[in-house]
Formats: structure tokens, C-alpha cells, sequence
């Protein structure tokens, strides 16, 4: 039924529908294909009639590691490719505020990047004692264009969410939980966002996806007020020495 690469794995199960990104052996790292699937999959799954919510995890040890460096080193190189990776980058952003299916993230490990923008993206977030958050944009030379400056400052302070945009520090499942960046620290997460994702499509429809839309307006907001401006400087950003410098260091001999 649904429209995704391999990368992207969805299985119905009633009025749920569990989404997995499926890259384990890259640690669910976001390439070309995944980047443009999960631009794709947000209106599918508004679409899907009969889903009532859906649950948002990884495959293996990670949630998502962020950018595969060699997909960054070609977004350096190819002007066509970043074109449409940026234009993908703000479909997914909109794409995900806009949903009509509430989000439950059941965050398993490392949330990197991409990964941690689609936590802060979800509706309700569980994580794993031991999984963290991190948008190390700026550590690479990049601008977060789809990152946490972009909401972030909805869900905690402004100086907080300036300190980890700017720094890329890692944020722990507990201080996460404390700043107002996921919800619950959990041993099982899958299992807890599975059990919440149930209650909700229990409760009345019209009611939650309401609800869940008249709140994600003040996301869709501020999105729209930062987004444009966050695109510019991000293919900026892939156009820099310091950038080109930084991906060549971390993709050395990986052809």
C-alpha cells in the first residue's frame, strides 16, 4: 500500500501502522533513498483512512545514526542532488507538522541529526535508558535546516536549545525527558509506544487528529516562519571550505 523504498519498512497492524527506518547495518544512517522516502511517507500516511496512529522506531541498535557521511560527501559535490535533497528536507519537515495520524516515536538508540529531528517532529516520545539525542549539524560545517533549531524552542528554553544546536552536544534520555524533548525514559521502548499508540486509536477520532493538528499549528508556525531562511543557509553551508574539509576528513578511504 505504501510508497517507500527499502529503507523504510511500514507494517499494519489493525489501525497501527509501525514504521521502522531499515538501515541496521548503517545504523538506520539517512542516504539518498531514506531521505527521500520519509519526504514521501508523511502524506501516505495522512491518506491511510483506516490508520488511527503510528508508531516511528529504528532497526537494531539505532534510531537513526543521522547523515551517511559518503551521502553527504556527495550533496558536496553534486548541486542537483542538494537541490532536491533540500527541497525533500522541507517536504518532510511540513510533511510530518501536517500529519493527520498522531506519532508516537519509540526511540531505541542513538537519535543523530535527521534522527533527532524526527523525534522532536513526533507527537509522543518514548527512549531507551541508554539512547540519546544529538544535532551535531554544526560539528560537520552545516546548518540544521531540518534539525532542532527549527523546533526546539517550542519544546524547551531558548538558551537550551541554543546550547545543543550550537554545540551538537549529546542530550541522554533523562535530560532529554528533563528539557521537554521526549516524554518517558523506558526500558522497553518499542513496547511502551506500541502500548500508547493502541490507547490512542481507541479514543475518538475526530477528536485526537484535531487536537493533534490545532497543537501542531503553533509548530507549523514557527516552522514556517524559520524554514526558508534554514534552507538558504544550509546549501550555503554544503558550499563552505570548513564543510568540504570535514566530510573529506571522515569519508578518507572510504572510496
Amino acid at each position: 500500500m505504501y510508497d517507500v523504498p527499502k529503507e523504510i519498512e511500514v507494517r499494519e497492524e489493525g489501525p497501527l501502522r509501525i514504521i521502522t527506518l531499515n538501515r541496521p547495518e548503517a545504523l538506520n544512517a539517512v542516504n539518498e533513498s531514506l531521505h527521500t522516502g520519509l519526504a514521501r511517507l508523511w502524506p501516505q500516511l495522512s491518506e491511510d483512512r483506516s490508520a488511527r496512529a503510528a508508531v516511528l522506531t529504528g532497526a537494531g541498535k539505532a534510531f537513526s545514526a543521522g547523515g551517511d557521511f559518503s551521502y553527504l560527501k556527495e550533496l558536496k559535490a553534486d548541486p542537483d542532488l542538494r537541490a532536491r535533497t533540500i527541497a525533500h528536507g522541507r517536504d518532510l519537515v511540513l510533511g510530518m507538522a501536517r500529519c493527520r495520524v498522531p506519532v508516537v516515536a519509540a526511540v531505541n538508540g542513538p537519535a543523530v541529526g535527521l534522527g533527532c529531528s524526527l523525534v522532536a517532529l513526533s507527537d509522543i516520545a518514548y527512549m531507551a535508558e541508554t539512547a540519546y539525542l544529538a544535532d551535531p549539524h554544526v560539528q560537520v560545517g552545516l546548518v540544521a535546516a531540518d534539525g532542532g533549531p527549527l523546533t526546539w524552542p517550542l519544546h524547551t528554553s531558548l538558551l537550551l536549545a541554543k546550547e545543543y544546536a550550537i554545540t551538537g552536544a549529546r542530550i541522554p534520555a533523562d535530560r532529554a525527558v528533563q528539557m521537554g524533548l521526549a516524554n518517558h525514559v523506558v526500558a522497553d521502548p518499542l513496547a511502551e509506544a506500541l502500548a500508547c499508540a493502541e490507547r490512542v486509536a481507541k479514543l475518538p477520532q475526530q477528536a485526537v487528529e484535531s487536537t493533534k493538528r490545532l497543537l501542531n499549528l503553533h509548530l507549523e508556525r514557527a516552522v514556517l516562519a524559520t524554514l526558508d531562511y534554514a534552507m538558504s543557509q544550509e546549501e550555503q553551508s554544503f558550499q563552505t571550505d570548513d564543510f568540504a574539509a570535514i566530510i573529506d576528513r571522515l569519508t578518507a578511504g572510504k572510496g
